[in-house]
């Protein structure tokens, strides 16, 4: 049966997921489709999705085309890089099969993913993990070798007018499950109510819940104009030469902001400022932390992260996957426990207590002369 939509489309899959509406395709270029991004398109309720590149290779396993397949969501793979040439904005297009048309003119044709194909290439991608963990692990030590020496002494960082020296800080990435295990930690966030660093869009996980973030930090590209205007101190996360990509953003908006240039992703940033700054503690979600987040990401090796994990470890929590700890339900007989073990102390005062025995008895009294018996 064929699809029928309209088009949005770019390279990078978090920052289409901002524009989507629900009942659009979204033309991707993303190979190995990670299971982050595969949840933005499946909460912004898309109709299909093309993807210029391999949205599973096989190479390992990442499961973000099964979460598509498993909501009914459609996806054509291996359609070309052309079809960001033959497409604009808005084009309605019919899918017909692994067929592109917009109108009555072929666009593209991919191979149309189906569960047995992803199937098969996450077990290849399982039986592939020892042989990338072996990649990863040398490159690893090799990049760690050279960049320990950044990481050892004291990082100068730029000076904020967020006091964070003898506090908690609660720093937020969009990795797997931040949302569920951002929602876990209410109770620690209402009671410690800890300075909030979000990670690029980590910074709209924050805002979403009814958070306002403290400090955004990172490459400025998948974090919204909403959140970057919220009052949240920018840092800018800047190559050692003190190159920053994602200054030129902020300069468009007319935002102020700080330049922190230090090795590394945007959360070892994040990390090293909140550690360097004399935070109490520092509890993370959504931060990458394992080989497949990496591979994921397009890294090769986490040389900085380790190296940054070692250094503030000793103050460091890392809240992921919290919220898959204990999913349970209220259950009645949990409320008559409760309900007794107040109702025992209660009886006991009142046994002990004359006065309330007196007062028990009127009552009573008075109701029996009200109903006439």
């Amino acid at each position: 049966m064929p699809l029928e939509g309209i088009v949005r489309l770019d390279r990078m899959t978090k920052r289409l997921a901002r524009r989507l509406q629900p009942e659009d395709i979204a033309v991707i270029a993303h190979r190995d489709l990670d299971e982050v991004a595969a949840n933005s398109l499946l909460r912004a309720r898309v109709k299909a999705v093309i993807n210029a590149y391999s949205s599973i290779s096989g190479r390992y396993p990442n499961r973000g085309p099964e979460k598509l397949l498993q909501a009914r969501i459609p996806i054509i793979d291996n359609v070309g890089e052309d079809v960001f040439n033959q497409l604009r904005e808005g084009d309605r297009i019919t899918i017909r099969g692994s067929y592109i048309y917009r109108g009555k003119k072929l666009i593209a044709r991919g191979e149309f993913l189906d569960a047995t194909t992803v199937h098969q290439r996450l077990e290849q991608g399982r039986a592939n993990l020892v042989r990338e963990m072996d990649q990863f692990v040398n490159n690893t030590l090799i990049y760690a070798a050279r960049e320990k020496e950044v990481f050892l002494g004291k990082i100068p960082v730029p000076e904020l007018p967020v006091k964070i020296k003898g506090k908690h800080v609660l720093v937020v990435a969009r990795g797997h499950n931040y949302r569920e295990d951002l929602a876990a930690i209410r109770s620690y966030i209402a009671e410690k109510k800890p300075v909030l660093i979000g990670v690029d869009g980590g910074g709209d996980a924050l805002l979403e819940l009814g958070y306002t973030p403290h400090i955004i930090i990172g490459d400025m590209d998948s974090v919204s104009d909403r959140v970057l205007a919220c009052g949240a101190v920018l840092v800018v996360h800047a190559y050692k030469n003190g190159h920053a990509p994602g200054l030129a953003r902020i300069r468009k908006l007319k935002l102020p902001a700080l330049l922190f240039p230090v090795p590394g992703t945007s959360e070892d940033a994040a990390l090293l400022l909140a550690y360097e700054q004399g935070a109490e503690l520092i509890v993370a979600v959504g931060l990458h932390s394992n080989l497949i987040d990496f591979l994921e990401k397009g890294r090769q090796g986490m040389a900085s992260t380790l190296l940054v994990r070692l250094k503030v470890g000793p103050i460091l929590v890392d809240a992921r996957g919290v919220s898959q700890l204990y999913r349970g339900s209220l259950k009645l007989s949990y409320l008559g426990c409760v309900f007794l073990a107040g109702l025992f102390p209660f009886l006991v005062t009142v046994l002990a207590s004359t006065r309330i025995q007196y007062f028990l008895q009127l009552m009573l009294l008075k109701i029996r002369l009200l109903v006439g018996l």
